[in-house]
């Protein structure tokens, strides 16, 4: 796939088909821009009109250029693209960015015309960026391309960029810039028709001038085959994306604990976060983390010594990191006597270093040097506030000094001077990043190590699971209609049919049912209400619990109908569960909603009614690995009470492990299952099993083969299809 895109990236030959004589226009704008970089390649400009262009003579159609053409860039009309495409593919043009709006994004005709290009396409063979985007560049020397037509051109560099938007690609290149941050390929995808994000990380993967990615994302095609791409790439090459839409705004509505839970936006989270990629908030953000990855090593660790010449920053410092996940460690002996060696008595040798006001130049060069060498140190932030004495450029040298060889990360903060300003150039020489305010050098440093922590651990594995019936899952899904919540018998052999330990129960139709089931049972008892319209049993009244005798039994099922009856007068009453009342243990949730984009997104958190109060849920995309699960049950805030809190014994957490890989098997083997909410799990200590004490199912029609399917199986994909 990589491959296929180097004539697209690194072409020999372009052709600029609309080439305009007014530089103000996007096809002029393109052209000048090809021409005063310049590109390293014969650039032929189209345009039935005109006998030259900008100097350069021109031809009237793409057929008429005299030689081979590897990339054309196309600025016509919409109504005119399929006519110079397919002209394209009789040419043998290789491949194409296609500039013109009017496809997809405006619906209707836009969409037919859009699948009619892509058509044309994939019978040609070819490459297609766009439509609808801003353009592509490459800075490598030996390529030098710059066939956008943005009116910046960033630094060359090392560093990849996508864009999902046109707009935003034009203020990305501009602050590119603004931090004399190098690129070494921007491309902007408009409307992804063929080529997508994933094509470019694995070109990207095999690129030798590119070492960090960027992405700007609006949606997603092929999850699935981002995060096993990314996976692969993220072990060699960072990769830092922005994820626009973390709103609900739109979502389907939920109907179980799990799908309000477990939204698109906590799928991107858990897929970037299984994938090793690094996620901001911003685009800011994202140029903050590239400013790092892209001129220090990875820390080792969490551990961050401060070093500064004021108090306040350096509390402020401080607080960052510790908020964001870092730790301050006690400095090592030998690095505070080497500090006292040359530091004034007011100055405080703990972490936070303050060499007060007073520090000059050659203190913080000494203080960086002994920081830099301490073992229980894995990354330092040096903050100078200007004072009367001591100037900018003298700090950043010494900085720069202090810094020579270092093995481990160094961030500055040159309190407002955001980037690497002009009056910090020899900051920029010697690579190290610099920000406005520390509150933003932390949580740039969090990332990058909790991206090192990722890039270093143990890869996972899926684990293979025993004493699965699939034929008997399969009769019982199939005995339940589309769109349909499971009949708790049906459903309870379906968990059984998995391996996954539920409290058995009986089913009674009438309250003298109810009474025998109960006695049949042994009491204590808990009585549910059995409905297909109820979500959430508790809110109608439809739980009795500790039921002691058959009279109690009888009893508590006229409530539960009478509760029903009052609390939701048009659900249907269909009895009544018996189960046998299991108290103890620590209550848990485990559940799987399937996303139309991520397919099954499996949670686990603290259980019972308050599951969505509380809000403590871990969330992974299906299939889990045996790391995937130990993550997830250390992850959620109440992680304590599995441990055990306040003299209680730990749970089994072996026991929740198995049933979070049973429940993503069974969703990633029956695409039938829309949502399954097991809630609560109890677990308990020692080696006792973890019991699901309440279970709800519903099943869905399966979905198609989608295009991304294709694409992930090696098959060309239509449209829009990663």
């Amino acid at each position: 796939m990589g491959l296929s895109l180097k004539p697209l990236l690194c072409p020999r030959s372009i052709a600029v088909i609309g080439a305009s004589r007014r530089r103000d226009s996007i096809g002029g704008a393109v052209l000048h821009n090809l021409l005063q970089q310049p590109f390293q390649g014969p650039v032929y400009p189209v345009n039935p009109k005109a006998s030259h262009i900008q100097s350069v003579p021109a031809y009237p159609s793409i057929g008429d250029v005299p030689g081979e053409v590897d990339l054309a860039i196309i600025v016509v009309p919409a109504a005119a693209v399929l006519n110079v495409v397919e002209a394209c593919g009789k040419k043998g043009v290789k491949a194409l960015v296609v500039i013109s709006a009017g496809f997809k994004e405006i619906g209707g005709e836009g969409v037919d015309r859009q699948n009619a290009l892509v058509e044309i396409v994939r019978r040609y063979g070819m490459r297609l960026v766009g439509p609808n985007c801003l353009g592509i560049l490459n800075t490598d020397p030996g390529v030098n391309m710059n066939a956008t037509f943005a009116p910046v051109q960033p630094p060359p560099g090392r560093i990849a960029f996508s864009s999902q938007s046109g707009a935003l690609g034009l203020a990305i290149l501009d602050y590119a810039r603004t931090l004399n941050l190098g690129i070494s390929q921007f491309v902007s995808v408009g409307n992804k028709a063929d080529v997508s994000g994933n094509d470019l990380l694995e070109f990207w993967e095999q690129d030798p001038g590119t070492d960090l990615v960027l992405f700007y994302l609006e949606s997603f095609g092929n999850p699935g085959k981002f995060t096993q791409i990314a996976r692969r790439v993220a072990r060699t090459k960072p990769i830092v994306a922005v994820k626009s839409g973390r709103t609900v705004s739109g979502s389907r509505a939920a109907s179980s604990h799990t799908g309000a839970l477990a939204g698109s936006d906590a799928a991107v989270e858990a897929l970037f976060h299984q994938s090793g990629v690094i996620r901001t908030d911003t685009i800011e953000e994202l140029f903050d983390t590239a400013l790092l990855l892209g001129s220090q090593p990875i820390p080792a660790g969490n551990r961050v010594a401060i070093l500064t010449n004021a108090g306040g920053p350096g509390i402020m410092a401080a607080d960052a990191c510790e908020g964001a996940g870092l730790s301050l460690p006690s400095l090592d002996a030998k690095t505070v006597k080497g500090l006292k060696a040359f530091l004034p008595p007011e100055a405080s040798t703990r972490n936070p270093v303050d060499m007060i006001a007073s520090a000059v130049a050659e203190s913080f060069e000494k203080a960086l040097r002994l920081l830099i060498a301490d073992k229980n140190v894995d990354a330092v932030i040096v903050i100078f506030v200007p004072p009367l004495v001591t100037g900018a450029q003298e700090v950043a040298r010494a900085i720069l000094a202090g810094a020579a060889g270092s093995k481990k990360p160094v961030l500055s903060c040159f309190m407002g001077s955001h980037g690497v300003p002009e009056s910090l150039v020899s900051l920029n020489a010697g690579h190290i990043p610099s920000y406005s305010f520390p509150e933003a050098a932390a949580r740039t440093l969090a990332r990058v190590a909790r991206y090192g922590q990722w890039r270093t651990a143990r890869e996972g594995e899926v684990p293979v699971l025993k004493g699965i019936d699939r034929a008997k899952a399969r009769a019982a899904l199939e005995a339940v209609p589309p769109g349909e919540w499971m009949p708790p018998p049906l459903l309870a052999d379906l968990l059984q049919a998995y391996g996954i330990p539920a409290n058995p129960l009986r089913v009674a139709a009438t309250r003298g049912e109810a009474a025998v089931m109960a006695k049949a049972a042994g009491f204590p008892v808990v009585l549910k209400v059995r409905s297909p319209d109820v979500i959430h049993k508790s809110d109608v009244g439809g739980v009795k619990l500790r039921i002691q005798s058959e009279e109690e039994a009888a009893k508590a099922f006229d409530e539960i109908a009478g509760a029903l009856r009052a609390n939701d007068p048009k659900a249907r009453f269909e009895g009544v569960t018996v189960e046998r009342m299991v108290e103890g243990g620590v209550q848990t949730i485990v559940g799987m909603s399937r996303d139309p984009s991520f397919g099954p997104i499996v949670l686990f958190g603290l259980g019972g009614v308050t599951v969505e109060l509380l809000h403590d849920v871990s969330v992974r995309v299906a299939p889990l690995t045996d790391t995937d699960a130990a993550e997830m049950l250390c992850e959620i805030r109440g992680a304590k009470l599995l441990d055990g809190y306040r003299g209680a014994p730990p749970v089994n957490r072996a026991a929740l492990w198995d049933i979070l890989h049973r429940v993503s098997l069974l969703a990633m083997e029956n695409q039938e299952i829309g949502e399954l909410d097991l809630n609560p799990v109890l677990a308990f200590p020692g080696d006792a099993p973890a019991l699901a004490l309440d279970a709800r199912l519903r099943r869905v029609a399966p979905a198609p083969v989608s295009s991304a399917d294709a694409d992930a199986a090696g098959e060309p994909a239509p449209a829009g299809a990663a």
